[in-house]
């Protein structure tokens, strides 16, 4: 199983970027795959979740209209667009494959985001 993180970068505040998730090793589509974040010095925080049987979404509060999660699954990617950016958002972000509740069992290596003027 892997999960490889792209996209990440340093963008100005009011800023977008969209981060892309490529995994290979499982049935991509049938499991929840989500996005959780850790700021510098803090601890991780959940960010988005994509159901695999529901094809639904969700998202915490503070990423609500700004950040929009998708997935293609002829592809095996995962994605977060990300707008409206603000200097609290700088984070590693990771892709993980979501288990159950806050559960996940496999990670991506994360990639950086910098918002920053």
């Amino acid at each position: 199983v892997q999960l490889v993180e792209s996209g990440g970068g340093l963008v100005q505040p009011g800023g977008s970027l969209r981060l892309s998730c490529a995994v290979s090793g499982f049935t991509f589509g049938i499991y929840d795959m989500s996005w959780v974040r850790q700021a510098p010095g803090k601890g991780l925080e959940w960010v988005s979740t994509f159901s695999g049987a529901f094809d639904s979404t969700s998202y915490a509060e503070s990423m609500k209209g700004r950040f929009t999660i998708s997935r293609d699954n002829a592809k095996n990617t995962l994605y977060l667009q990300m707008n409206s950016l603000k200097s609290e958002d700088t984070a590693v972000y990771y892709c993980a494959r979501r288990v159950s509740g806050a559960t996940y069992d496999y990670w991506g290596q994360g990639t950086q985001v910098t918002v920053s003027s």
